[in-house]
């Protein structure tokens, strides 16, 4: 026959409610609760605040290089695969925590289907969305120069010449941390240079 162990008396002499344990479960014993200390009283065993240290002078800062740009990743896709490769790459955003509001997507050949549907009200409700950033703003690469820029820049290499490829440095510009272009390696290197 296994031994129970017997419950732990509590004192009258312990802090606390009187609290009685559920059948065979123990109750914790009460521990005192440190109170504030004030800054006069320090922690047992550490010194207290001593005499003022001088201040030493200020060192002069060393120029800072300038920013090298967004990271720049490029995600290899077809011309007929650009904007589903786009699509998935904001998806991957969204889903590890990027803000809606921190995305612009740019095309090179054919509007966004969202793109296209937005403009079907106008140009400037379609801006008004852009300019409220509350939202993954979708606009062809044409209008890059008008789009502000955005911590996350997206490019979708889906068609145009390379007239449309002229953009992608203009992408750049506007991505403040990252710029994905999906798209032809071949064709985004020649544009974007080494860089890529």
């Amino acid at each position: 026959m296994p031994l129970i162990p017997e419950e732990p008396q509590i004192h009258e002499s312990a802090q606390g409610p009187r609290v009685t344990p559920a059948a065979g479960r123990t109750a914790p014993t009460p521990r005192p609760v440190p109170g504030p200390r004030t800054a006069a009283a320090p922690r047992p065993g550490t010194p207290g605040p001593g005499p003022a240290r001088p201040t030493p002078p200020a060192q002069p800062q060393a120029p800072r290089p300038a920013a090298a740009g967004p990271q720049v990743q490029l995600i290899p896709a077809p011309a007929d695969g650009a904007l589903d490769a786009a699509g998935e790459a904001v998806d991957l955003l969204l889903d590890t925590g990027r803000a809606p509001g921190d995305i612009l997507v740019l095309t090179t050949g054919e509007q966004h289907p969202w793109a296209a549907h937005e403009l079907s009200f106008g140009e400037e409700s379609y801006w008004a969305q852009h300019d409220a950033r509350d939202d993954v703003f979708y606009a062809s690469a044409a209008s890059a120069a008008r789009a502000a820029g955005r911590p996350v820049v997206i490019v979708a290499v889906n068609g145009g010449d390379d007239a449309a490829l002229a953009a992608l440095p203009l992408a750049r510009e506007r991505a403040g941390a990252l710029l994905i272009v999906c798209g032809e390696p071949q064709r985004v290197n020649a544009a974007l240079g080494a860089g890529v």
